[in-house]
């Protein structure tokens, strides 16, 4: 029996950051993310053998061990080694099994569009299958995070876990108390139509290093580096903004929102652009984008515009001179899913 599970990728569309410690464990934070049809896939096969072999089929490595082996938390399967002895410990009381653990994701690492985390979710809810256990959509997100953010002790922050576990457009409240409150929003068909014309995504080639923007960030909330905590304030506020506009169908005011995070995101830290992003960025607002930004911690990965149909064409032919990877957005309503097959 083979047990598979998938989890969607996210665009971020308004309070990337706030969900970051310290931020919003001092102030609390406010996200809004959508899911769209990128994915990141696990595969778990049973082994008659006493072996355990951790495969990334896009990354091209593998780890075997010995059941009785032990398995530190280290290298390029860290993620993979720290899902299994995870949920083993936790939910097979400490019995370990023979298995094949196999992974795959439509994007690469550092892309902006979650998929470390994605990753980790689809594993928690592949073995959840595999354990025949009943763990909801926010359970799978907590786990998915201890795991990422606590045992493995990556930085990063707790958005991307909830937006893949639950799936859809998503207002994600993170408390101070480290409460975590995910409101579905109920986006119209046309809204979810118009933004699927209107935005384009760009891979500008360059997978960022997260870890050292986002160290940057928090270090200026730490230091309270008043224009970065100000910006963060901002950030968080237009969250609110972009969730209203959304819900009204306003899209002047999704375009302005949008403008409005991008610069104020460039205030936190100042890796957070660079001049390749620039020109990028530069290049499609004067060939008919409205409005653009980096999905993400910042520094590469991909960026989001918003470009009307009728300048479609026109975007896509001027950043075609880049080295990057263009795409539409697709959104999907759907989260993190767990099937069998023989």
């Amino acid at each position: 029996m083979v047990f598979r599970a998938r989890a969607p990728l996210r665009v971020g569309l308004a309070g990337g950051g706030t969900d970051v410690s310290p931020y919003c464990d001092e102030f609390g934070g406010l996200v809004l993310n959508a899911t769209i049809d990128r994915y990141a896939y696990a595969t778990i096969t049973a082994r008659s053998d006493q072996e355990i072999h951790f495969f990334s089929s896009d990354k091209n490595f593998r780890d075997t061990f010995d059941i009785s082996d032990d398995i530190s938390l280290e290298g390029p399967s860290l993620l993979l080694r720290a899902t299994y002895l995870h949920m083993i410990k936790n939910y097979n009381g400490g019995l370990r099994i023979a298995v094949e653990l196999t992974t795959f994701c439509d994007s690469p690492p550092g892309s902006g569009l979650g998929t470390s985390s994605t990753l980790v979710v689809s594993m928690v809810k592949a073995f959840s299958g595999l354990l025949d256990l009943d763990l909801d959509n926010h359970t799978v997100a907590e786990v998915a995070y201890k795991i990422e953010r606590i045992e493995c002790h990556l930085m990063g922050g707790r958005q991307d876990q909830y937006s893949a576990a639950f799936g859809g457009f998503n207002f994600i409240e993170f408390a101070e108390s480290g409460n975590v409150t995910v409101n579905n929003l109920d986006v119209s068909s046309k809204a979810r139509q118009e933004l699927e014309a209107s935005f384009i995504l760009f891979f500008t080639g360059v997978s960022r290093d997260s870890d050292r923007i986002i160290l940057n960030q928090s270090n200026n909330v730490k230091n309270k580096d008043k224009v970065a905590v100000e910006a963060m304030h901002s950030i968080k506020k237009e969250a609110k903004i972009m969730k209203k506009h959304l819900l009204e169908e306003n899209f002047s005011g999704i375009v302005q929102s949008m403008k409005n995070g991008w610069e104020n995101k460039k205030k936190t830290t100042d890796v957070i652009s660079n001049p390749l992003i620039e020109e990028i960025y530069d290049c499609a607002v004067k060939s008919g984008a409205l409005a653009g930004k980096v999905s993400g911690a910042g520094g590469g990965g991909f960026m989001i515009f918003f470009v009307p149909i009728e300048k479609r064409k026109l975007v896509i032919d001027s950043l075609s001179r880049f080295n990057g990877e263009l795409s539409n957005a697709h959104f999907t309503n759907i989260g993190a899913q767990f099937w069998k097959t023989d």
